[in-house]
């Protein structure tokens, strides 16, 4: 079959123009949840009954998982905001390099694969490239299930000779940034098929991880928590399917809080209730004069007192998300006196610094640490975001910028954004995209 036969390539000549000085308000709905759909779209591979995702992202990343559910044997198909499967009448474990290289989740879905075929072939992800992004976490969990592994600088080929083995136990914990979401998903998916019981020691409670979890227990997979010490998965050999809703996106609700509080205007989140915020991030937006108000069944976001210095630290859930730490540094190039960010999750995480520093923004690293001093005048410049969270960044600096900004990396926001430009548009920003000249 022709692998991206429904994708667009990876190229995007389109840039998008934007003049800064427009006051944002309004009303807007926030999308589905990016990251918690990805992680159940891999477990839609597990389940023996038709399975509708509803409140899916118009994204590139929704198109790329639908590609590889299809070519690995499970029928597939996106309408609307609609991820509808089927289960597979045989199996191809083989996940091409052309999709799963586009991807972060691709060893999530390989243990999927590994748990209902008994083998796998994989690429190493792909998706957002700001920094070296391990995935030793999931190669272990696939062992401890008894995979044997056959690794290359590119590949993983993942085989287990009898899926009649014993449970096991497998630990999520990094070396440096707590536990890692995608490794707890993947030790979750291969312990669902797996009879007994099987434990996660140090488990992610990220959304993402929560939300799967309670998918596959609705199917009939035993799950029980101990706190944030471990994760009990009892195994099953059939999952039912049914239709589950995608939550908000938190990441989306706080990039359109950033956006209208640095033009100093106001947005209701009109879906998205505070408490889906995580506790941290609720804390420095208070910290840096966003108000969170609770109005109905949604979040009205404003920051009247204007910006405010910050010193703060990303970190697991519920603490402050390394996602919007690059729209965070945006907003803080407008607050008086010195910020300090300290990155503990991806401590490489700069790929923003650099177009935040051609607006004019007084933005230095040194390690893991982010300063920002302001309030910086920005001016308009001609920027490219190389990922998702850092073409949003940017966007936000154009938002306050004096003049017209150009940017480019649309490829980047299309793979996790699937109406930001409109919802903008829709608050008051003035901007447009333009096709250029390959």
């Amino acid at each position: 079959m022709n692998d991206q036969a429904h994708l667009p390539p990876i190229t995007d000549n389109r840039a998008i123009r934007i003049t800064g000085g427009q006051r944002l308000n309004g009303t807007v709905a926030v999308q589905g949840s990016k990251n918690i759909a990805l992680h159940l779209y891999a477990a839609a591979l597990l389940v023996d009954e038709p399975l509708a995702l509803t409140g899916v992202l118009e994204i590139l990343d929704t198109l790329v998982c639908a590609e590889i559910l299809n070519h690995t044997g499970t029928p597939t198909k996106v309408i609307g905001d609609r991820f509808e499967t089927t289960p597979a009448a045989a199996w191809y474990p083989v996940i091409p390099s052309q999709l799963g290289g586009r991807i972060r989740t691709t060893a999530v879905m390989a243990a999927a694969l590994l748990a209902r075929a008994g083998q796998v072939a994989f690429p190493l992800p792909g998706g957002d490239a700001f920094c070296r992004r391990l995935i030793d976490r999931h190669l272990a969990a696939m062992e401890a299930a008894g995979a044997t592994l056959d690794v290359t600088n590119t590949h993983v080929k993942a085989h287990i000779p009898s899926w009649d083995s014993a449970p096991f136990a497998t630990d999520a914990a990094t070396r440096s940034w707590g536990p890692s979401l995608g490794a707890a998903v993947t030790a979750m998916l291969l312990a669902a098929r797996l009879r007994g019981t099987s434990t996660i020691l140090n488990p992610s409670v990220e959304p993402e991880v929560v939300v799967t979890a309670s998918v596959l227990a609705a199917g009939g997979v035993g799950i029980t928590w101990e706190g944030t010490s471990a994760l009990h998965v009892t195994g099953t050999d059939r999952i039912t399917g049914g239709a589950f809703h995608i939550p908000p996106d938190r990441l989306e609700a706080a990039t359109l809080a950033l956006a209208a509080a640095i033009t100093g205007g106001s947005v209701y989140l009109a879906n998205f209730p505070i408490n889906e915020f995580p506790t941290g991030l609720i804390a420095v937006f208070a910290d840096i004069g966003i108000e969170l108000t609770s109005v109905n069944n949604g979040t009205l976001a404003r920051c009247p007192a204007g910006p405010r210095a910050v010193q703060m630290a990303t970190g697991p859930h519920p603490a402050f998300p390394t996602d919007v730490q690059p729209q965070l540094t945006a907003f803080l190039t407008q607050a008086p006196g010195t910020s300090r960010i300290e990155e503990r999750i991806y401590t490489e995480r700069a790929s923003h610094v650099g177009p935040l520093r051609a607006f004019g923004g007084d933005v230095n690293t040194d390690g893991p640490v982010i300063t920002v001093r302001g309030p910086a005048p920005l001016i308009a410049a001609d920027v490219v975001g190389q990922d998702i969270r850092a073409v949003t960044a940017v966007l936000i600096a154009a938002l306050a910028a004096e003049g017209t900004s150009t940017i480019r990396g649309m490829y980047h926001l299309r793979r996790g954004y699937g109406s930001l430009l409109p919802k903008l548009s829709a608050l008051g920003a003035k901007l447009t995209i333009i096709e250029e000249k390959p």
